[in-house]
């Protein structure tokens, strides 16, 4: 079933967005299925459960952490975490690069903006992002790199409203392309959209979605 989700869920994706298949408290068997079935790019949102993942599976899958990250956690993922997809402060950024630093590489990240109606979510304002990236700071880290934006969209059916929020994230990067990243051929990823909203934010620019109970059924 997960291999057979996974090519239909493929078939109907634009060749520029790429399906992160959200394996959170899937059992690393179920990984396995869609592993078999081409899908190397997993997202996690609990640094443990990731760790964990990523010693007992193949090496060449590409995790992202796609949940809330606390600079405590970032030291256990930063010698093989692919992209960082909700990094909203200068605190975290700055342990990133030093967690690079240590381990010798430059890591993908993403800036994660509240783009949602909900207080619960997480992320930057875009003057936040402004002054982030203006900053003396951000300019002397040698091991991070920027390569987009991240946002989650409002728990709603209210369909408008979704895509009024993908289409100010999409707003926001290319605002950020312009003013910081023009020249930059890594900002580039727009990581919007989840199994019940991902047409409307390929619709409004998503190049990485996040997928889970598409692929791996329900979590109970």
């Amino acid at each position: 079933m997960i291999s057979q989700s996974i090519q239909e869920l493929r078939a109907t994706l634009p060749n520029h967005v790429q399906l992160i298949a959200v394996s959170k408290t899937h059992s690393p068997e179920a990984i396995l299925e869609a592993y078999a079935a081409g899908q190397r790019d997993f997202g996690e949102n609990k640094v443990q459960e990731m760790v964990d993942k990523y010693t007992q599976l193949p090496k060449d899958i590409r995790w992202h952490m796609i949940g809330h990250l606390q600079t405590n956690k970032v030291k256990y993922i930063a010698p093989f975490v692919h992209l960082i997809h909700g990094v909203e402060s200068m605190k975290l950024l700055q342990e990133i690069n030093k967690q690079g630093n240590k381990n010798q590489r430059i890591i993908p990240c993403l800036l994660q903006f509240h783009i949602a109606q909900e207080q619960t979510k997480f992320g930057l304002t875009k003057e936040e992002a402004q002054e982030i990236l203006t900053s003396s700071d951000f300019h002397s880290m040698k091991h991070i790199s920027l390569h987009g934006v991240m946002g989650m969209a409002t728990f709603t059916e209210n369909a408008a409203q979704i895509r009024k929020e993908f289409k100010a994230l999409q707003g926001i990067f290319m605002a950020l392309k312009t003013a910081f990243f023009e020249t930059s051929k890594e900002f580039k990823e727009i990581s919007m959209g989840m199994s019940d909203d991902y047409p409307l934010a390929i619709e409004e620019g998503s190049t990485l979605i996040r997928v889970g109970s598409k692929i791996f059924g329900k979590r109970f």
